[in-house]
Formats: structure tokens, sequence, C-alpha cells
């Protein structure tokens, strides 16, 4: 199951209760106060992983409580530390706080964390109040309590290439004709319901990351169609490869399908205008992919691919632009 937005409630764990002991041993008389501290609370940390791909796996674990310190004892002895509770998460997750809505860190490489709910100190035992003047204390510490905090996570996925197009545009086809991706494919005209991720490799030793981003529609960018929820997986590709149906069964104009989605992004976010990106006529065997892929490249003044992923058609040319372009783009950086 795909999520890319979830409501978790974390709990640190509670620190442990001081002791209050005196030393009784045979021969040792006044042998003072050897209570020990108690030890601290877990920690709830949200770490970002490549082992998992979407939020999907905490939608029925909602509740995380961390350990709580154990008690101090006797003869100094410290009580043992709770144990953290690890959140695993994809990289490119935003951790928010649910209540305020602001930004607590955004995890964008796999190894980031954040301790989103800290466990609370151990007390201290009565070993700790020993003074010249007070050399029987029993005074004695609770542990602290540990913080509770609701987090709000949304995914944002990190791919080198973003699909974008129309509704069965062919995105999905050609991601599993690239990748070993096996995304949701039918017949008949309906749009995929989540992003999907495949590696495509190229030789031995080159590779990328391609996104199928769901399809847009009119009015996206004010979250029509699930816009928002779609048009946030775009945010963080480095290319936009945009598919234009030549022959689209509703029978719009392809020409105005590629424009109406540009200006959806552009709306969303404006810095998606000057994104690069490859322009792509899908399913060249048609009779009018010719003329559209023509009347595409005089509208935008860019060049426009001729692709089949059925057949195969204009696929090594695709992603030979692919690859220039991420080399470009690694130069720049």
């Amino acid at each position: 199951m795909f999520v890319d937005e979830i409501v978790l409630h974390c709990k640190g764990g509670d620190g442990g209760r001081g002791c209050m002991s005196f030393r009784r041993e045979a021969h040792i008389p006044r042998g003072g106060p050897d209570g020990g501290d108690g030890g601290d609370g877990g920690s709830v940390i949200v770490v970002a992983t490549t082992d998992v791909g979407s939020l999907g796996h905490l939608a029925g674990h909602k509740h995380w409580n961390s350990e709580r310190g154990g008690h101090g004892e006797g003869s100094l002895c410290r009580g043992r530390n709770g144990e953290d509770v690890i959140i695993p998460v994809p990289p490119g997750t935003i951790v928010r706080d649910a209540k305020k809505g602001h930004l607590l860190r955004d995890l964008k490489e796999a190894g980031d964390s954040l301790v989103v709910a800290a466990g609370g100190h151990g007390g201290r035992g009565n070993k700790r109040f020993a003074t010249s003047t007070n050399r029987a204390p029993r005074h004695t510490e609770e542990g602290e309590p540990g913080v509770v905090r609701s987090i709000k996570l949304e995914l944002k996925l990190i791919a080198d290439v973003g699909l974008v197009g129309k509704p069965n545009a062919g995105k999905s086809t050609l991601l599993s004709r690239l990748s070993k991706a096996t995304p949701e494919i039918a017949a008949y005209p309906f749009t995929t319901k989540h992003p999907n991720l495949g590696v495509v490799e190229i030789g031995w030793d080159r590779d990328f990351v391609l996104a199928d981003i769901p399809g847009l529609i009119e009015g996206a960018h004010q979250g029509i169609g699930l816009g928002h929820e779609f048009l946030k997986h775009v945010e963080r590709t480095r290319i936009l490869v945009h598919l234009v149906e030549p022959m689209p069964m509703d029978q719009t104009d392809p020409i105005e399908n590629y424009l109406q989605i540009r200006e959806e992004m552009r709306l969303y976010e404006m810095s998606l205008d000057s994104r690069p990106e490859i322009i792509a006529v899908t399913k060249c065997e048609l009779p009018d992919a010719q003329p559209i892929a023509e009347l595409l490249e005089e509208t935008t003044g860019k060049p426009v691919l001729l692709i089949s992923a059925v057949t195969g058609k204009g696929l090594e040319k695709l992603t030979a632009q692919i690859l220039a372009k991420l080399d470009e783009l690694q130069e720049d950086e």
C-alpha cells in the first residue's frame, strides 16, 4: 500500500526513579548513602532508509512509545537506560509538528535522522544529595517524563527523472519498459493512483531513478483530482520527461494538453517552469504522431522526440538525452 502522508503519536520513555539506600556491611557502622540514579528513558527517532519505499508500513502503527528507564538500585547501581524506538521512512520524508505545522526536519538522504520525542533523564539517587552537613540524605528524585509529540510525515519522492503528462499518456508503460518496475497498466483509460519508482540501468556503470507521476488534470494546483498529492512528487525530480499522447481517447487537443500541464506545474511551484525538460510524443506508431510532434516543436521551440514504449522505437535516444542532461546538471553542481 502506497502512503505518502501520515500522522504519528510519539512518546519518549520516562526516566527511572532514583534510589534511596544506605550501605549496610559488617564492621562499617557509618556506610552512608549509596542509592544509584535512575536510567534515562529511550527516545523515538525517525530515520531515513532505502529499505522502505513509502509510508505504508506505518499505516497500522500510529502510536510509538519508547521504553522507560530502569529505577536506580543500592550499591550505587544506576538504572538501565530505556531502548530507543526507530521509525524507518524513505529518503525525501518531511517531518512536521502535527499540531503547530512547522517543519522539524527534511530527511533528504539515507541515514538522516531526527529525535522527535526525547526520553526523560533519570532521577538522582540519595547519594547525589550527600553533603558535609547532611551525610544521610533521604531525598531522591523521580525521573523526568518523556516528551510527547504528534508528528506529520510527508513523503516527496526523490528521483532523477519524473514522467509527467495527462492520464493515459503512456507513463506507466514507459516505466515498465525502461526499468524492472511493475506498475498497473490497463487497456482502458485510467490514471495511476500513486507514484511508481524504477531504476533504469544503462550498461554496467550507469543508472538513474525514474518516477512515474500520476496523471495531472486541469486545476491540479488547487488540489483538484488529488493534484497536490501528485504535484509534490514532481518538486524533487531533477529532469522532467513530458509525455504527450498524439490521439487522446477523450478527443482533447494534444498541444493544449501539454500547455495545460505546464501551466498547472507553474502555478503550483514557480521553479518547475525552469526545470530541465524533455518532450516526447508517445505511441509514435499512430498516424497523427509525426504531425503532432512537428506542431509541438513549432509551439514550444524545443526538440520533440517520437517514442513508442510498445515497439521500443526512440527509447535509446530518449535515455541518451536523459543521461546527457543529468551529466550537464552534475557539471553545474
